[in-house]
């Protein structure tokens, strides 16, 4: 099965190698000319895909060039991977840096660690996501054909017994080979170094493979993101309160509530205030 592979571009992470050795193994192995891009798009891991799925993700070499380039290319994004089989619920690989982002062992990985090592007031909103993924496996299985891509972000416990602010990212696809499944390859990424998420988190639902890449802040203001007086005017609504009683309350012109409103609908692709109020609920944001 060929995996589609994305080209795009990005600005990278702050911290990345330096060797000229490592910069030319990676772009030989990737057919790229620039170094900066293959860390930014992910090339490596689809490489990964094309070159162990007819195994199963079983049996991989752990000194393959293509395994020690990706284990260095994390390093340098401060994140980790793993593949999984969404039907038979069960992690077939995992790269070593699960142990700095989540406390856990690659070898004890399991589809619970995620879960047990959420923040409790992500909880909600990370067993709705959890639900939708493998629904989405399950629609994928039955199509016999397809791909998606979840992107969100969660607090996960890490190995200092606090929380990392970290970026889920789920590539989805069917496949016959060797046998009938969906596959994940999921990739998380400690985004501790964007602030600008006060209010929300970024969420994305799809099929664009241009979104499968070392986070930016494009990737990461999609979803729901809202400022401090938009969050404050959501909150409002949520109570009952018009735009009128708004503006008073937050010594605001009501233009300038109204303008608020609008924003939000759009950034959310929501049609009424009431559906999102509803759907910020049911996340447990409001």
């Amino acid at each position: 099965m060929a995996i589609e592979t994305p080209r795009t571009r990005g600005p990278g992470p702050e911290a990345c190698k330096s060797s000229f050795f490592y910069k030319f193994a990676v772009c030989v192995l990737t057919g790229s000319a620039n170094y900066q891009e293959v860390i930014n798009n992910y090339n490596l891991f689809f490489r990964f895909i094309d070159l162990h799925l007819p195994s199963g993700f079983t049996e991989i070499d752990q000194t393959s060039s293509v395994l020690q380039s990706i284990e260095d290319m994390t390093v340098a994004n401060n994140q980790f991977f793993f593949i999984a089989d969404l039907i038979q619920l069960k992690i077939l690989y995992s790269s070593r840096r699960s142990y700095e982002l989540l406390g856990v062992e690659p070898k004890k990985l399991d589809p619970s660690t995620f879960f047990t090592s959420t923040h409790p007031d992500d909880l909600t909103r990370h067993n709705i996501a959890r639900t939708k993924l493998f629904n989405h496996a399950q629609q994928l299985f039955i199509d016999n054909k397809g791909i998606a891509i979840i992107t969100t972000n969660f607090r996960f416990r890490n190995s200092a017994n606090g929380y990392t602010n970290t970026l889920v990212q789920c590539y989805l696809f069917f496949s016959e080979i060797p046998y009938k499944t969906v596959f994940l390859l999921q990739v998380c990424t400690d985004i501790s170094w964007f602030r600008k998420i006060q209010h929300g988190y970024h969420y994305y639902f799809g099929n664009d493979l241009s979104l499968f890449r070392y986070p930016d802040e494009k990737i990461l203001m999609k979803g729901n993101i809202f400022t401090k007086s938009q969050f404050s005017i959501l909150q409002l609504l949520a109570e009952g309160l018009n735009s009128e009683q708004i503006a008073d309350k937050l010594f605001l012109s009501i233009h300038t509530v109204n303008t608020h409103r609008r924003n939000i609908l759009r950034k959310t692709e929501k049609s009424t205030t009431n559906e999102l109020i509803l759907d910020l609920k049911a996340r447990g944001m409001l």
